[in-house]
């Protein structure tokens, strides 16, 4: 029986209707209406089409939005000073330093100067301790759109065994700490596991989030699985592609995500939801 596909595209939907009908609230009661600054360095193709993405989002749900696009000569000083701009600008709610930056740039140090309360990635240490600590704050966007994802599709998550393929501070390590506040038991494999698929083949839900196609195989899956695919890759013909043979893989699933049209429209999505949160956050709501 072929896997159930999780449709990311549906429920990033809802999640913009959702965020749209908050915002046309906070306007018409508060008079408020969220802002977005998203810088941009440089031109890398990736990144503009994905900072192309978060404009239209945003003008699809409400919340206004800037795109600082900056040269790719800029310096780190010069860069760190446009951010603490943002930092001081109360109409400005949500700001991202679009990654990659040029090898110049110390991507740490940029995206730790954003303001812990305009952090709408979630990736500034103080937002991190917080998931940590399990109180409120900025998730990384893609572990908070898979969880949504699996309950809109009523995954059991109380008492599951989850494995999570990859251990990055994006998507791996707030991945696990996400299923653990939901007390699922969780394994975080990389690429020192020994015999990956002995542990992967253990789990009723597997995330991978490895960036290698088809590195996924039907061995790595425990039939009934559920099966969340992060990674955006290109196949050897050129084809849009994830981590997950999926063709074979969902022959064994019980349900899983395509690439595209799965994780990634969650992304933008719950990023919408973060700038929400960070405008309500400003005016104490």
């Amino acid at each position: 029986m072929a896997a159930k596909i999780i449709d990311g595209k549906a429920v990033a939907a809802k999640v913009k209707e959702e965020v749209k009908a908050a915002c046309t609230k906070l306007k018409e009661e508060r008079g408020l209406i969220p802002k977005l600054v998203v810088i941009q360095v440089g031109d890398m193709g990736p990144s503009t089409i994905y900072v192309r993405n978060k404009k239209k989002a945003c003008e699809q749900v409400g919340i206004e939005s800037e795109i600082w696009h900056l040269p790719d000569t800029i310096t780190q000083d010069e860069l760190l000073d446009k951010i603490e701009k943002c930092n001081q600008d109360d109409s400005i709610h949500g700001v991202l330093v679009q990654l990659p930056l040029p090898a110049h740039l110390d991507e740490t140090a940029c995206t730790n100067a954003i303001s812990p309360d305009k952090d709408v990635d979630g990736f500034h240490p103080v937002n991190v301790g917080r998931m940590l600590a399990g109180q409120e704050t900025f998730i990384p966007c893609t572990p908070a759109g898979i969880m949504r994802l699996l309950d809109e599709y009523e995954v059991p998550l109380d008492g599951a065994s989850c494995v999570v393929i990859g251990r990055s501070n994006i998507v791996g390590k707030p991945m696990a700490v996400q299923l653990l506040e939901r007390n699922a038991t969780v394994t975080v494999c990389h690429s020192h596991t020994r015999d990956l698929p002995s542990v992967t083949s253990q789990a009723d839900i597997l995330v991978s989030a490895v960036g290698k196609a088809h590195f996924v195989t039907p061995e790595f899956v425990k039939p009934g699985a559920v099966v969340i695919d992060v990674a955006m890759n290109r196949d050897e013909n050129g084809k849009l592609c994830g981590d997950v043979e999926f063709e074979k893989v969902s022959e064994i699933a019980s349900a899983i995500t395509p690439v595209p049209g799965g994780v990634g429209p969650m992304t933008v999505a719950q990023l919408m939801s973060n700038c929400l949160l960070a405008a309500r956050r400003s005016f104490q709501l």
